[in-house]
């Protein structure tokens, strides 16, 4: 029996933040390695700089006569998986940007600031600023400003080298251009602007196929890719603020979907109208060699296949057929010129396919 006269040693001792597995020291330099990257995305709507409990940003509200604020939030999945066994951290932000910008670029907002959460075990600061640096090149490619976030050390919730990411992102639009795809009507169509490949999404499917089924490795080199498997995966998520903004300086589209989880079958059925569906010409753009080889060694019939992964499309816009060549215009002046027509709005209900 003890008698309570004994010091227990562990009571004694001196335990440290530090101790615990959080180093505040590490977080400080982080900031610093950060500030670099992220004031390279103010304009003069920033009103302060990093260190304050909340950011301040002033809206330019121009001839905006009913401004609506959009905002949208995403992760990135697991391809962050691939860019912790490549041990290359620049590139997921712009991933983390795209998946976030791209939603709200659906109701016609245009972007103008970005906060992002990282969370990870043990912080390390040129990992963490290397994640900043991908956001912040997201940023500027949305056009919008990184105005804050959060850095969180939490040992013993994440293994060791893990981390996760989230992004939120809010843009602004005059309430009556608002696009809600309310107007879509049989006969539209539908424009498609090429992805970069397999973007953000399906990542969970993609690592069990290429690691554990067909054991490849991040540095095996495929000869339908003409680089390393790991370098094809960690291939960013296209930004489209550029080209939305161009064809809504031109015209007001019926509608755009963000092809993401879910992929065409669930993502263009959610801009149409009850009593309304999509027709897809799948003859109609090129798929990109990474997608033809899942196909082949998962197995994957169509309809599962469009709708776990973009299969080559990144962003559909609706719009009136007579508008069509407007829009191609508009979105060869902003630098795309591999846009294509590639199906209708019908009557029914969902996504069909033909050729």
């Amino acid at each position: 029996m003890n008698s309570g006269t004994r010091k227990d040693k562990n009571l004694t001792e001196k335990l440290s933040y530090k101790d615990a597995g959080v180093d505040i020291k590490e977080g400080e330099r982080a900031v610093e390695l950060m500030k670099e990257h992220v004031k390279s995305t103010f304009g003069p709507q920033v009103l302060d700089g990093l260190g304050g409990f909340g950011s301040l940003f002033k809206p330019d509200l121009g001839g905006l006569t009913s401004p609506v604020l959009v905002a949208g939030c995403d992760g990135v999945g697991t391809k962050l998986k691939v860019a912790i066994m490549m041990d290359k951290h620049d590139t997921v932000g712009q991933d983390l940007v795209a998946m976030c910008v791209n939603d709200i670029l659906c109701q016609g907002a245009m972007p103008l600031f970005f906060l992002d959460y990282i969370a990870t075990g043990a912080l390390n600061a040129e990992k963490a600023a290397e994640l900043v640096k991908g956001v912040a090149q997201g940023c500027k490619m949305a056009e919008c400003a990184l105005v804050g976030g959060e850095t969180a050390e939490m040992p013993g919730f994440y293994g060791d080298g893990d981390y996760d990411m989230a992004g939120f992102a809010v843009g602004i639009v005059d309430e009556e251009k608002i696009i809600d795809g309310r107007n879509t009507e049989p006969g539209d169509i539908l424009i498609g602007l090429p992805s970069s490949g397999l973007h953000s999404n399906g990542f969970s499917l993609v690592r069990k196929l290429f690691f554990e089924q067909e054991a490849y490795t991040v540095d095996s080199r495929p000869d339908w890719s003409g680089c390393s498997l790991g370098e094809e995966l960690l291939t960013p998520t296209r930004i489209y603020t550029k080209e939305v903004k161009s064809v809504l300086s031109k015209m007001r589209p019926k509608a755009i979907a963000h092809i993401t989880g879910g992929g065409i079958v669930e993502n263009v059925p959610r801009v149409l109208p009850a009593g309304l569906g999509a027709m897809i010409h799948e003859s109609a753009w090129k798929t990109p060699g990474i997608f033809k080889v899942i196909r082949e060694k998962s197995g994957m019939d169509r309809e599962e296949l469009f709708s776990s992964l973009n299969m080559g499309v990144g962003l559909v816009i609706i719009v009136k057929e007579d508008e069509m060549g407007k829009v191609f215009a508009a979105l060869e002046e902003a630098g795309e010129d591999k846009a294509f027509y590639f199906g209708n709005v019908v009557k029914g209900a969902g996504v069909e396919f033909s050729g």
